[in-house]
């Protein structure tokens, strides 16, 4: 059940699903720096903090990353990196673990909105696909052409193009965060700076979560012969993190395989992806953050029983060895 705030923030952003967040906001005062960077979690009132420089919206900050085994898009050049998970996202749930998505229809650049076509809001606003210039190239006139390059690296889709996926992730996610509405940004506020921000900000949670790294030096590497146990992938990432992640599993049901055909586990078993749950104080951009535990309700959605995980190795010629550093 959302909070009060929560639902007075729903309600105010109901009035006006094309518009921004919060309706007129001050493109002034925003000097975060002289703002007291609040926890996010439990969450802020948005009539009584600056929300541009404390998250009140998404409070709940999810790092995700995909392990895929191939693109689609080979044929053009669009290649996994090696030894490396990629980045899916950075998603701000609200801070009891239900979200909502693309907030801000005018800033919609996703060419196939999905899961659905609709906003998270009750009224069910359409998000009509983007049809414009692919979202890569707002980075161009800010110079970013190493960040292009970064994201083309390790920011990869799967049978779509990047710039398609990278539009899909602004669109949905980052238009809910409160700290990167237009207004934060100032008069002098650039075209699509917040899209450079958001980006940017994405990355650096990715760079501190080196996924393949630290299952590997628990042993567990891909393989299309041996499997996994749920509980040994896990032991590393909350090591590392001091915090329970959110394991994604895809693939056969583990009571369908003939290993698991006298089980009543129901988990999938090939591992896919994983996301890193934390809060922050202020904005999301100074990673000022706390880990938390993924929900109790929702640690994962694979396969529990010893040895039921496979880990899977990447097809054969969808992986390139990055000639950008991680």
């Amino acid at each position: 059940m959302p909070s009060k705030t929560t639902t007075a923030a729903l309600a105010l952003l109901a009035t006006t699903a094309s518009a921004q967040l919060y309706p007129g906001q001050s493109n002034l005062n925003h000097t975060c720096l002289l703002q007291k960077p609040l926890l996010s979690c439990p969450e802020q009132d948005p009539t009584v903090v600056d929300s541009c420089c404390v998250e009140t919206f998404g409070g709940l900050l999810l790092s995700t990353q995909f392990w895929s085994t191939y693109t689609g898009g080979e044929s053009s050049g669009q290649f996994l990196p090696t030894d490396t998970w990629t980045l899916h996202g950075l998603w701000p749930d609200f801070c009891n673990g239900s979200y909502t998505q693309y907030c801000d229809l005018t800033r919609q650049y996703d060419p196939i909105p999905s899961p659905n076509t609709t906003t998270g809001l009750p009224n069910g606003t359409a998000v009509l696909p983007y049809t414009g210039p692919n979202i890569g190239t707002f980075l161009e006139p800010f110079g970013k052409h190493d960040l292009l390059s970064y994201m083309n690296t390790y920011w990869i889709a799967q049978n779509q193009d990047n710039p398609g996926f990278w539009g899909h992730e602004f669109s949905k996610h980052a238009t809910c965060f409160s700290t990167f509405n237009v207004p934060c940004y100032g008069p002098q506020y650039r075209e699509h700076e917040e899209v450079v921000d958001f980006f940017e900000t994405a990355i650096k949670y990715y760079q501190r979560f080196p996924t393949f790294t630290w299952l590997a030096a628990a042993g567990i590497t891909p393989s299309n012969s041996t499997t996994y146990s749920y509980a040994d992938i896990l032991k590393p990432l909350r090591e590392q993190t001091k915090a329970v992640p959110f394991l994604g599993c895809t693939g056969p049901r583990f009571n369908t395989t003939p290993q698991g055909s006298n089980s009543t586990d129901t988990g999938f078993t090939v591992l896919s992806e994983v996301w890193y749950y934390e809060h922050v104080y202020g904005r999301p951009q100074e990673m000022n953050v706390v880990p938390v535990n993924a929900s109790a309700s929702y640690l994962t959605n694979c396969a529990k029983s010893v040895g039921a995980i496979r880990y899977p190795e990447r097809t054969n010629g969808s992986e390139k060895v990055p000639s950008v550093a991680y």
